[in-house]
């Protein structure tokens, strides 16, 4: 079949080959210049099968009430004149209960775990190298009463075949001993060997050539203006070069979209509405100074909510979400303000580690923001969509990275009639128990 998938990241990029290698034709269009330029450019690049919990859980709604007016929360509510905001907002608030969170979770790690297989066969396949640590992900916790709850998350984890296991703080020092300075604040963590790091962004650009040189069409530097449906089916793509202004009328057997938090409004165009909703996520890359100093085991910073990870000569840390619409300027007094918490935390963590100087100051750090596509439940849409002939690979939220392998390779399998192997209910798709059979479009 020829396939048109609509966006550039590791989700559709990842779909891409996947289709590759059942032998379907492939163009992937995006309106950046390269692959990976949006929400998978500078992410916590982290593999965290055992770190999916949701955002809803019992505790958010308190939490969010106590961080609206701070700044540098780690999940902001910044309330806008968006009726899709608000309806995300209370399907949000609907799953932040005990049953509905385990729910959720049983899926994220049965989409994790398939992921990080899939992604493994790839990086096999293709000997693609992107900075790779597969040391496990640690998580520090500074406060004893958030470590009390550590022991019921592992546990949980657990039950779904995850290895994630509660340690002390000198066993947590023994694994990664980067973290000695910061050792009289640590109250203890948890850490799961199986996990691993590394950078989305060289992955995702590896994996886009060889996409090309298998025979993919990118059109990069392509906006997509408008879907067309015809007869309850799409009829055709439009889109318009930026360079040049010229359109294009792209035709396809099926046509897949994974445009991230901008999946949304595309699909509402033709009548498909789904409650994905962008959340503004930070990153901070800084130079390592002290290389000996410097962690390479990936950790979770539970008091701020962040991740470490070590990507060859440079640490990044990434983290917090900030749900204000379609916003991704750095030069705000809030952005300006969760910016400056990411330096400060590397500083108290890992002090002098780091060039962390600002710009005024003589140094070079590279701050960032991307729109991480978060649904009410944590659960990304992956499936077909009742137009016919259009699918949807959106919704990852934080864990796209974490996630994209696998959802190519499931959206791959869907597409060309096969079962994906995991309990995960596909959008579009019910689950029996003799089997997956679609529901009728």
């Amino acid at each position: 079949m020829n396939i048109l998938v609509l966006g550039a990241g590791i989700i559709g990029v990842s779909t891409a080959w996947h289709l590759l290698e059942r032998g379907h034709a492939v163009t992937i269009v995006d309106r950046q210049d390269a692959a990976a330029r949006e929400t998978s450019f500078a992410n916590a690049a982290q593999i965290s099968v055992s770190y999916c919990e949701p955002w809803a859980n019992r505790q958010a709604p308190a939490k969010l009430l106590k961080w609206m007016f701070r700044n540098d929360a780690p999940l902001l509510f910044r309330p806008q004149l968006d009726w899709q905001q608000w309806r995300w907002g209370l399907q949000f608030l609907a799953q932040c209960n005990d049953g509905a969170f385990e729910r959720n979770v049983r899926q994220l790690v049965a989409l994790g775990s398939y992921s990080h297989a899939a992604l493994k066969d790839v990086v096999r396949a293709t000997g693609i190298e992107y900075h790779r640590l597969q040391r496990g992900i640690a998580h520090y916790y500074t406060d004893e009463a958030a470590f009390a709850g550590a022991a019921d998350a592992a546990r949980l984890m657990q039950e779904f075949g995850v290895a994630r296991r509660v340690v002390s703080r000198e066993e947590l020092l023994r694994i990664e001993p980067a973290f000695r300075s910061f050792a009289h604040r640590i109250v203890g963590g948890t850490f799961t060997a199986s996990d691993e790091s590394g950078d989305a962004r060289v992955f995702t650009e590896a994996l886009a050539a060889r996409c090309a040189a298998r025979g993919a069409r990118f059109l990069y530097g392509h906006d997509i203006e408008r879907l067309e449906k015809a007869g309850g089916a799409i009829a055709a793509v439009q889109v318009r070069d930026r360079a040049s202004g010229a359109r294009q009328r792209l035709q396809a057997d099926e046509v897949v979209v994974a445009c991230g938090s901008y999946s949304a409004p595309l699909l509402r165009s033709v009548g498909v509405d789904l409650p994905i909703y962008p959340g503004k996520g930070y990153s901070a890359t800084f130079r390592i100074r002290r290389p000996e100093l410097a962690p390479s085991v990936s950790t979770i910073d539970d008091e701020v909510k962040c991740a470490i990870s070590r990507l060859g000569d440079e640490l990044r840390v990434a983290g917090t979400i900030e749900l204000g619409g379609y916003d991704t300027s750095l030069d705000s007094p809030v952005a300006q303000a969760r910016c400056r918490m990411l330096a400060e935390r590397i500083e108290q963590v890992l002090p002098g580690v780091c060039d962390t100087r600002s710009e005024a100051e003589g140094g070079n750090p590279r701050y960032w923001t991307g729109l991480r596509p978060a649904t009410p439940t944590n659960i990304p849409y992956i499936g077909r969509t009742r137009v016919g002939r259009l699918w949807v690979n959106a919704g990852h939220g934080t864990l796209g990275w974490t996630h994209g392998a696998g959802s190519g390779k499931a959206m791959a399998e869907l597409i060309s009639g096969e079962q994906p192997s995991l309990a995960f209910r596909f959008h579009g798709f019910d689950a029996p128990r003799e089997g997956w059979r679609t529901r009728a479009a």
